[in-house]
């Protein structure tokens, strides 16, 4: 039965919140809830509990929010429970003492099609990178990051106009239904096909988002500047400057289109055309359509256009 099996899981993220509801409708024994402690945000730095504690506690969960995974203190406490299986979604890297706790092992749920896209910003950077394809892994935590004994894999197909967000809403249903498919798999009397990660050509990673990763060049081509802007949406957003001939302002583009067109403009010029602009690259045009000027709200284009005053050799940066 599964009440009988005992699993601890460890999340942060909303990402995580449809695997643990998936554990708790097919009746494991969920031990313990692992999450991150309470952090300071908005303007008056209240503590904010993280998505993952929210849905624990309204389904009367036990939570642990340790400082320290190597805490000796909680290591301990994790071993006398005597987990079968550790699950961890959008969670942090664990140490190899922890990780080895449970009978079972402990097993990962990753946004990608591994060995592709490891790394903190899978979903943002297969969209940045133009893929037509992503899904879910499940694997074996190992003490390498991402690198793991794959159990199942699901893919999906991405379409030309979806962002990161509708990628992470769609793989965080999906990631639900592959770890339950896992889970049988583990916890039935038949060994667990596994398969190794087999690495044969470079592959594409899925580093966490900065302010340099995040930041717009303008000499790359329409298309990929679009995939850009739709991999950073909603956040943290693809960014660039407004060069508005006496004032630099910081923006950020998050939904757009893009044209190929031959024309002589230097690249990030802005051209003005009644109720639109584009934004001129090497190869075509950028058609922001939704984009936020710093310490303002986000504005569709003609709003901006009316009640901004464009510079006529503006440009972006």
């Amino acid at each position: 039965m599964n009440s009988q099996k005992k699993i601890i899981f460890m999340g942060t993220a909303k990402f995580a919140i449809p695997s643990l509801e998936k554990i708790i409708e097919n009746n494991y024994n969920v031990l313990t809830v692992v999450t991150s402690t309470d952090k300071p945000a908005g303007r008056g730095q209240k503590l904010k509990e993280s998505p993952i504690k929210q849905f624990a506690r309204t389904n009367s969960l036990k939570i642990l929010q340790p400082n320290n995974l190597k805490d000796q203190n909680f290591i301990n406490l994790i071993t006398n429970f005597k987990p079968d299986l550790i699950v961890v979604v959008a969670f942090r890297m664990l140490p190899e003492i922890l990780w080895k706790i449970p009978k079972y092992g402990t097993i990962n749920v990753h946004a990608s099609l591994l060995p592709e896209y490891r790394g903190a910003a899978p979903i943002n950077w297969a969209i940045i990178n133009g893929e037509n394809q992503t899904g879910v892994s499940t694997f074996f935590i190992n003490n390498k990051i991402d690198t793991g004994n794959i159990i199942d894999q699901s893919l999906i197909e991405i379409a030309r106009n979806e962002n990161a967000a509708d990628i992470h809403d769609r793989l965080m249903e999906l990631g639900g239904n592959v770890l339950i498919k896992s889970l049988k798999k583990i916890f039935s009397n038949k060994q667990v096909v596994i398969k190794k990660q087999i690495v044969n050509k470079p592959l594409n990673k899925a580093p966490k988002l900065d302010k340099s990763n995040s930041k717009i060049n303008w000499h790359e081509s329409s298309e990929k500047i679009y995939n850009k802007i739709r991999g950073l949406s909603p956040y943290p957003g693809a960014k660039s400057v407004l060069d508005n001939y006496d004032k630099k302002i910081n923006v950020i583009i998050y939904k757009s289109d893009f044209s190929n067109n031959k024309h002589n403009h230097p690249n990030g010029s802005i051209i003005i055309e009644k109720d639109a602009f584009k934004v001129a690259t090497f190869d075509g045009y950028i058609h922001p359509i939704l984009i936020k000027f710093e310490g303002k709200k986000t504005l569709d284009i003609k709003s901006l256009i009316n009640g901004f005053n464009f510079h006529k050799r503006c440009k972006m940066i």
